[in-house]
């Protein structure tokens, strides 16, 4: 069953965050600290003052109300996601997936452009958002990917295109393992590429710089991924209890993963940091660093890549090249992780030249 949702969240329950936000304990912090001991104190002040008492959620909310919002059940666990359908029926479908410490708020940019040549399905990972918590262990990549099938299969659509970066990443080419007869193609705009030495490729000077980029987080595991990965339960009270803890640990993301020259305004960062925080999703959000496996699945379809800049790392296609079918390559000066959100027109573009290129081979593959 599928069920149109509407977004109302409790009064209360915004109450109780302001009353928090007023509240909070603060620490102190050493003189010309910077970021040399994490996000500045004056910074996150400033921020949080202003989810107090400038921030609106009830605006926000209204807005997200205008698209077509709806949960489904699948094993156990409800799934919400948004579905906008293209003025073209025969138009191909695309499934977008976010990842941490994202939301579907993600393609918020990117779904009036992307919609008038596909449909789109943009749910919320399981354990995110208003998909709620999950409640058992086994919530993986793996298994996400075969509920987006199962999903997909609900709303009709037999041939469909998935896209996503982060964990949306390995979702897609996932979905590409397990549904290969449905999938007509993976675009993706961050695929981490480890170094191999048994690969016998042949690497370029930036090539090497890219992998020495994923040598240094390899060799220096960020905290919060060390944290959420191993005890993923234990952070999840802090980030559950506290807003400001919650609002640091997301922001932190949003300020060191972007383009510097394309910076996610506070109105965006402080609406996804409501999003967890509302739903207290924290600690089951975390939990996909815990369960998500540490290999690459093979992804039989078309693969498209789109590498930016100011990503956490930058792909090297030649040994992209051995593990996947790349059909499409793009490299851009602009954009970094959050790339729908910072650099939507570039992502949108990207994403509708793969695809349309592959509906048309796939269009004229079922017809011959």
């Amino acid at each position: 069953m599928i069920t149109p949702l509407r977004i109302d969240v409790p009064q209360a329950d915004l109450d109780d965050l302001s009353d928090r936000l007023s509240r909070t304990r603060w620490p102190n912090e050493v003189a010309d600290a910077g970021w040399d001991y994490g996000f500045p104190l004056a910074r996150l002040r400033a921020l949080a003052e202003h989810w107090r008492t400038g921030y609106d959620w009830r605006a926000h909310e209204a807005r997200l109300n205008t698209l077509p919002h709806f949960t489904t059940e699948i094993e156990g666990q409800t799934i919400h996601f948004v579905h906008v359908r293209s003025s073209n029926p025969d138009a191909l479908a695309l499934v977008l997936t976010h990842g941490w410490p994202g939301s579907f708020l993600e393609f918020l940019d990117v779904i009036e452009p992307l919609s008038r040549d596909f449909h789109l399905v943009i749910p919320s990972l399981p354990g995110y958002g208003f998909s709620g918590p999950t409640h058992e262990r086994g919530w993986d990549i793996v298994r996400i990917a075969r509920a987006w099938a199962e999903l997909m299969e609900r709303l009709g659509y037999d041939r469909y295109g998935a896209q996503g970066g982060d964990f949306g990443s390995g979702v897609s080419t996932a979905l590409g393992a397990v549904a290969p007869e449905h999938v007509v193609g993976v675009h993706v705009n961050y695929l981490p590429t480890r170094p191999d030495p048994d690969a016998g490729v042949e690497l370029s000077a930036s090539d090497e710089a890219r992998l020495d980029k994923v040598r240094h987080l390899m060799a220096n595991r960020p905290p919060y991924q060390a944290l959420q990965a191993a005890t993923p339960q234990t952070i999840g009270y802090a980030l559950t209890d506290s807003p400001v803890g919650q609002l640091a640990w997301i922001a932190e993301r949003f300020a060191q993963w972007t383009d510097p020259c394309a910076p996610i305004d506070d109105e965006r960062i402080l609406t996804d940091v409501s999003l967890y925080w509302l739903t207290a999703t924290a600690a089951s959000s975390a939990r996909l660093h815990h369960d998500a496996p540490r290999r690459t699945e093979p992804c039989p379809v078309p693969l498209g890549v789109a590498v930016f800049a100011h990503d956490i790392t930058q792909a090297v296609r030649p040994l992209a090249e051995r593990l996947y079918d790349i059909r499409h390559w793009s490299e851009f000066e602009r954009g970094g992780h959050f790339a729908a959100m910072e650099v939507p027109d570039l992502l949108a573009g990207d994403v509708r030249d793969f695809f349309l290129t592959l509906a048309k081979d796939d269009a004229l593959a079922t017809s011959g």
